[in-house]
């Protein structure tokens, strides 16, 4: 009688509300900005064909988007912020670097480029026609998540649905361009010097003794 009864017993369910926003988000990056995803969950963006990230500390990246004009799109995740730039950007980034006279210094400054991915972040979008309005996500935050896993991706300057994305990134090409073109240079090099303060705080923080081996190891 026991096990005939436990033939009419629903099977276990995924979460509908889960389930429906995931779906509606890998909508939104594939049909409203037509970034390419990677199938899976957590949902992750194709780097390297729309854009490259730059890749800072949160501590460092919130000094520099304050000196930033606005308009290409910036995530946080965890205790890392990501500027989108120009595709081709993560390639020219040593060099660059070189240039600039970063090259030489430990900045905790990298980049993802052709063939790497990125956490999706999560934000309030437009919805699709009759879906249900985007459950679960993260309105855009100016505080620093934690690192790791436990920090969820969101926007700091989410993408605007239906704008060519491309325009908006900074590029080597606005190097010799006035005004507010948003140049590549010029990110690198106010993130490259927030880096370098963020390190030389840590560095004066620590004590005397840890100073001294830092100093040796150079």
């Amino acid at each position: 009688m026991i096990a005939s009864a436990s033939r009419f017993l629903p099977l276990p369910r995924r979460p509908l509300d889960a389930a429906g926003a995931s779906g509606q988000v890998r909508r939104w990056y594939e049909n409203e900005l037509g970034w390419p995803t990677v199938p899976g969950d957590p949902l992750r963006l194709v780097v390297g064909v729309r854009y490259d990230v730059l890749d800072v500390p949160a501590e460092a990246g919130h000094a520099a988007l304050r000196r930033l004009v606005p308009g290409s799109p910036v995530a946080l995740h965890g205790d890392r912020m990501l500027f989108l730039v120009a595709a081709g950007s993560a390639e020219e980034l040593p060099g660059l670097l070189e240039w600039l006279d970063w090259g030489s210094l430990p900045l905790d400054l990298g980049a993802i480029g052709a063939g790497g991915l990125m956490a999706a972040p999560s934000c309030p979008a437009p919805r699709e026609e009759g879906d249900a309005p985007l459950r679960g996500a993260s309105p855009p935050s100016g505080r620093p998540g934690r690192a790791g896993s436990q920090g969820a991706a969101v926007w700091l300057r989410p993408p605007e649905p239906g704008c060519e994305v491309e325009a908006s990134l900074p590029t080597l090409s606005a190097l010799g361009a006035g005004g507010n073109a948003p140049g590549l240079v010029r990110l690198v090099n106010t993130v490259a010097t927030q880096c370098h303060r963020v390190r030389l705080r840590r560095a004066g923080a620590q004590p005397p003794a840890l100073r001294a081996q830092g100093r040796q190891c150079r």
